[in-house]
């Protein structure tokens, strides 16, 4: 079952900048290793859903960075290979990519299956918000982005599954919500389960919500 879940942001503006968002998702990691978990499992959105090694690379020169982690081709999306840049020099036992246009239904699965490979699994996923929160924003701005910014933020601090399963995937694609399918597979992977939720720091800098928070 879950035994811990911390969740982090995508961007590979982490890797350089935000110093306090990057120290939050540190303290979020390190809390994750304190639950003493079987097997940890790294959940990003891509454009498909796969599973990859613990060992598997990934790569930030696309985005203008000469940063490289794991071993091997880097063949991993952006959210996961920033992910496994967060963790260090200790490596996951896996990436999960979930499909970014996938259903609730199967994020819902998708959690699931990972709440069940071990007995104590923790998951790192790498979510953020809207990213049309002002008018700079990468996104259109949008006066509906903030009401579920705070939904997905308030989620996070009162580790609310259901709240996260309740997030519409129209709603979101419209918003630019690029880390609605990983939480919703968060919320498959809590199940029923009662979790104590802190949300360590919210920011939106460049009109994107990012958060660092932290279930146990």
């Amino acid at each position: 079952m879950l035994v811990a879940a911390a969740v982090c942001p995508p961007t590979p503006l982490i890797v350089l900048q935000l110093d306090d968002l990057r120290s939050a998702c540190h303290a979020a990691i390190a809390a994750l290793r304190d639950a003493r978990p079987d097997v940890l499992i790294v959940v990003g959105g891509s454009e498909s859903t796969s599973t990859y090694g613990g060992q598997t690379a990934g790569t930030l020169h696309p985005w203008g960075m000469d940063v490289t982690v794991g071993h091997g081709e880097p063949v991993l999306p952006l959210s996961l290979t920033v992910g496994r840049w967060l963790l260090g020099g200790r490596a996951p036992d896996g990436f999960r990519s979930v499909a970014l246009d996938a259903t609730s239904a199967e994020c819902r699965i998708s959690g699931e299956e990972l709440g069940k490979i071990a007995e104590k699994v923790a998951l790192l996923v790498m979510a953020d918000g809207s990213a049309c929160l002002s008018p700079r924003a990468p996104g259109k701005y949008d006066d509906a982005a903030k009401p579920y910014n705070d939904l997905i933020a308030n989620a996070i601090a009162h580790a609310d599954p259901g709240a996260l399963a309740t997030l519409d995937p129209a709603q979101a694609d419209r918003l630019w919500v690029s880390g609605r399918a990983a939480l919703q597979v968060l919320a498959g992977a809590a199940g029923g389960h009662g979790y104590n939720g802190r949300l360590l720091m919210e920011t939106a800098p460049y009109g994107v919500g990012y958060f660092a928070g932290l279930w146990s």
